[in-house]
């Protein structure tokens, strides 16, 4: 009997919408990069006109800058960090390069973990929320309809908005990680063929080898993929 790992049973070659892994590694590239590519264009255009991301008291009720020099410049060499990692996993899927797809999964990962430490925290700490929302200006919109939620009922409804973005991001991890495995199969160069008949495994050699050996021969037919 042949044993199988327990996550080679969600292994597949489709996701959403019925298309390939690869294809839907390619759409979730791009959509990636989009989004980092506007929020990179909205950082830069508040970085050359600080005072259109200035809000004054009025506004507000007491003065919020909305970012500084400093973390201006962090925030944008992030975007530019991200912009370059989605264009890597999508370039890799597209060319098959397996390896080009790693930093986009470990982000995934990484982006998975914090959202799980947000739900730990809203399930260990619920008053937190509370304490947050009161920080929140005034004219904040809904921010009175918020406060007049039953914490219990706010948490409740907050873990399940987190919930199903954590299904939705595992979902998309699992497809990133199907996309890689597929091209990893596929460009593997030792990959062998096994035939199985009446309870015996025969092991073909590659196709190439099989030609040169008996060239003075016949060529084999090519194999069929069962």
């Amino acid at each position: 009997m042949k044993m199988v790992a327990p996550w080679t049973r969600f292994y597949s070659n489709s996701c959403c919408l019925c298309c390939h892994v690869r294809t839907g590694t390619i759409l979730l590239g791009v959509w990636y990069l989009i989004i980092n590519a506007v929020v990179l264009l909205i950082l830069l255009s508040a970085l050359a006109d600080p005072d259109q991301y200035h809000f004054s008291s009025s506004e507000l009720g007491g003065d919020f800058e909305f970012m500084d020099d400093a973390n201006m410049c962090i925030a944008i060499a992030i975007s530019l960090l991200m912009i370059l990692i989605c264009a890597m996993a999508t370039y890799g899927a597209y060319k098959q390069r397996a390896a080009w797809i790693i930093p986009f999964f470990c982000y995934q990962i990484f982006d998975f973990a914090l959202n799980t430490l947000v739900a730990v925290t809203v399930l260990v700490y619920p008053n937190s929320i509370q304490e947050y929302i009161r920080q929140l200006p005034p004219n904040f919109p809904y921010r009175d309809d918020i406060m007049s939620v039953n914490p219990t009922c706010l948490v409740l409804i907050i873990l399940l908005f987190i919930s199903i973005i954590l299904t939705f991001k595992g979902y998309l991890i699992s497809c990133v990680w199907n996309c890689y495995r597929y091209i990893n199969g596929r460009n593997s160069s030792d990959v062998l063929v096994y035939v199985t008949s009446n309870d015996t495994t025969v092991l073909l050699p590659p196709y190439d080898d099989a030609a040169v050996n008996s060239a003075a021969k016949e060529p084999p037919p090519p194999y069929v993929s069962a």
